[in-house]
């Protein structure tokens, strides 16, 4: 058996392993799309700019923050989807529960139909003030300063999905073309064309959303206890429950709102973690933020490489990549017990 030492060591190896394939994944990926450029060419650009040199600007005003728009993407999911399990003990949840995907829906929805919004700026702080307000009002449909039942706030983000999913389908079907098809391309969850408008208040967000998922990595391991055990043990469940919601709403609202609802990265990067680190959560969150983050990056990157024209949407290429992987460990029961 493994002593606690090298158990710690191999942890930290793996998360230096894991930033530096993040790294090399987040610089080849600068370097494709619709005119691809070499990889010196991309690092020259981003140590010795050049702002005469149109590959230059096509690197730095383009394809970095649209790759480090992916990265935070990632991270956001990642962690959010492993602090969800957690706190409602179900290997199945993931940030989408609290219903901040159809909150970002249904407001993105009425300003592209009722304001004539285009600009995924725009469309970031819709999305944003919809998840924030769908996970608020979760909260209080779950009865959760009642105590901490996981079960009526799985239902409570059931319930209200499936409304707002609905006030989505009635503004978009009740609206004109061109607001069907503006919908559709944030709706197929992209990073296509975020820029440092996006990049700025979603890295100032999950950075927010991050320190107090950290922050709470100890009372989450008491967390997925129990309540009854967890608070024999000194923990405040509901203190723990609210902090905790506070974190997921942050960082899967600002992951939704600047790329869309993207499936699959917060439910399976946490199962992935677990495999990797064990159960603690302080190694659980980093290495699923990591995880989800280099998924994304290299789904983007081969979205813009596979395909001769055009390219195919981030949260395609996530399933498919993902997906069978996911599906091996269920089926070789590999997946961690919450």
């Amino acid at each position: 058996m493994a002593t606690a030492p090298s158990r710690f060591l191999r942890r930290r190896i793996g998360i230096v392993a894991l930033f530096a394939l993040l790294v090399v994944a987040t610089l080849v990926s600068a370097c494709f799309g619709t005119r691809d450029i070499a990889l010196s060419t991309t690092w020259q650009a981003i140590v010795d700019f050049d702002p005469t040199s149109s590959e230059h600007l096509l690197v730095v005003n383009q394809r970095i923050p649209r790759a480090l728009v992916s990265v935070l993407v990632g991270l956001c999911l990642g962690v959010a989807g492993a602090v969800m399990q957690a706190l409602t003990r179900n290997p199945l949840a993931e940030p989408g529960i609290l219903g901040v995907n159809s909150g970002a829906a249904v407001l993105i929805a009425c300003g592209i139909a009722f304001l004539n919004l285009t600009a995924p700026v725009h469309y970031m702080w819709l999305g944003l003030l919809g998840a924030a307000l769908a996970g608020a009002a979760v909260y209080l449909l779950g009865g959760v300063r009642r105590g901490t039942n996981p079960v009526r706030l799985v239902l409570a983000g059931a319930a209200l999905s499936i409304v707002l999913g609905a006030l989505t389908q009635l503004v978009i079907l009740n609206g004109l073309e061109e607001v069907f098809e503006r919908f559709r391309h944030w709706m197929v969850g992209s990073v296509a064309g975020r820029g440092y408008e996006v990049l700025l208040p979603v890295g100032a967000l999950a950075l927010v959303g991050l320190v107090l998922a950290f922050a709470l990595a100890r009372p989450l391991d008491s967390a997925m206890l129990g309540e009854d055990l967890s608070r024999s043990l000194g923990g405040s469940p509901n203190r723990v429950w609210t902090l905790a919601g506070v974190a997921v709403m942050i960082l899967a609202g600002a992951a939704t709102a600047a790329a869309g609802p993207i499936a699959f990265l917060g439910l399976a990067a946490p199962h992935l973690a677990r495999l990797i680190a064990g159960v603690d959560h302080r190694w659980v969150l980093p290495y699923a933020g990591l995880l989800a983050a280099l998924l994304i990056v290299v789904a983007d990157t081969l979205g813009r490489i596979i395909p001769p024209q055009g390219e195919i949407s981030v949260e395609i290429m996530v399933a498919l990549l993902g997906g069978p992987f996911f599906v091996y460990l269920v089926r070789s029961r590999r997946i961690a017990q919450l």
